[in-house]
């Protein structure tokens, strides 16, 4: 009867668990950098979920002409995000001409307006009024009318916000815009 060689199957099981050993530790270095990366995608979603969104709900519109001679027009804010934003500040600056996002600061708008806190889904109302000779002017192409509107507030501990810059068409007597932009240029940190 042929001898079986115990130390050949002691060096197969041993040289087996070694590499399941190997396995093991490969798999489990591969779980824990899916956690990790579960993790920092967590952060990312919750942090972009679960923090104010201010923005505006439709376009700027017409309300009426003052008795002073000056057009009013509203604009609908809304906070489409699932956490309240504790103090939103309305930013307007109008101009003849093409207004570039990095004119708008706290020291060169020609109006703010602190419009306080916004819960999830509350909408406020934002009137800005221009000059009815200034609004003639424009229907009769003598000049032109753009404005600038920034909507600032706090989230996450950094400055957020909304901007859109609106070219106003006499012929419609509505703006149109041609530029929106989110918060997150570092133009606007000084807000």
């Amino acid at each position: 009867m042929p001898s079986f060689d115990y130390n050949l199957l002691e060096t197969l099981g041993s040289l087996a668990t070694a590499v399941a050993s190997v396995i093991l530790v490969f798999l489990l270095w591969r779980t824990v950098k899916q956690m990790e990366y579960t993790v920092k995608l967590s952060k990312i979603q919750t942090e972009h979920r679960f923090r104010p969104w201010i923005g505006p709900e439709g376009s700027i519109k017409h309300l009426n002409t003052t008795k002073e001679g000056s057009h009013q027009f509203d604009v609908v804010i809304k906070n489409f995000g699932e956490l309240p934003a504790s103090n939103v500040t309305a930013f307007y600056k109008l101009k003849n001409e093409m207004i570039d996002k990095s004119e708008i600061t706290k020291t060169n708008v020609d109006h703010n307006f602190n419009l306080g806190p916004l819960l999830p889904n509350m909408e406020k109302h934002y009137w800005f009024s221009i000059n009815s000779d200034l609004i003639k002017k424009a229907i009769n192409e003598e000049t032109q009318i753009f404005i600038a509107l920034f909507f600032g507030y706090e989230a996450m501990g950094k400055q957020s916000g909304y901007g859109m810059i609106s070219h106003y068409d006499s012929k419609t007597n509505t703006f149109v815009h041609k530029d929106m932009w989110v918060e997150g240029d570092p133009t606007f940190q000084e807000i």
